[in-house]
């Protein structure tokens, strides 16, 4: 338990240094139609006892858990999307200021952010397997945000999530999302 708790704790404090180095806006316009995405639930489903209880789960396992939070973000359900997210989970989201810190919060976020309509892709990733019940998923994504009025935008940015195996589900403990900064 020791070790989980100082994994942990050194993943939360990597996350909120890189949370205070500051971002700048990158966002440019997109036509590209929302892609159909599964639910939440079937990617569960599909995915179900792909790994034994005791052996590290792979990295495709990982990267799958991508796709279920993106999959709960085409719900427009923001209670489904915070299910994702472990008790005590801390959010660093792309377009709000504010962390996220509890379920009450992390709800609030996305009831703002889902009317956007996301989809979410990745563009690069670096998985790291801490344990049996631990990982790291890093790397840069991006969304296209639809407006009220149709007009599409993409935002690009950089991400981490940090997943524990809490009573057999893997969920999110750590998520930082910022805009990825110009070049320079």
């Amino acid at each position: 338990m020791k070790r989980r708790f100082t994994t942990r704790t050194a993943l939360v404090a990597s996350t909120a240094v890189l949370a205070a180095a500051g971002v700048a806006a990158a966002t440019t316009t997109a036509s590209a139609a929302p892609e159909h995405r599964p639910s939440p639930a079937s990617v569960d489903k599909h995915y179900a006892g792909k790994s034994s209880k005791s052996a590290l789960p792979t990295k495709a396992e990982i990267a799958r858990l991508f796709d279920r939070w993106n999959a709960a973000l085409a719900t427009g359900d923001a209670e489904k999307v915070a299910e994702l997210y472990a008790p005590g989970a801390v959010l660093l989201p792309t377009v709000s200021p504010k962390m996220r810190a509890n379920n009450t919060e992390i709800v609030d976020y996305f009831e703002h952010f889902l009317p956007n309509k996301p989809v979410g892709t990745k563009d690069r990733t670096s998985i790291n397997v801490m344990d049996k019940d631990s990982a790291v998923d890093t790397g840069l994504y991006h969304f296209i945000l639809t407006g009220k009025d149709g007009e599409k935008k993409r935002v690009d940015a950089r991400y981490t999530f940090v997943y524990e195996k809490i009573k057999g589900k893997w969920l999110i403990i750590n998520h930082h999302s910022s805009a990825l900064p110009a070049a320079g």
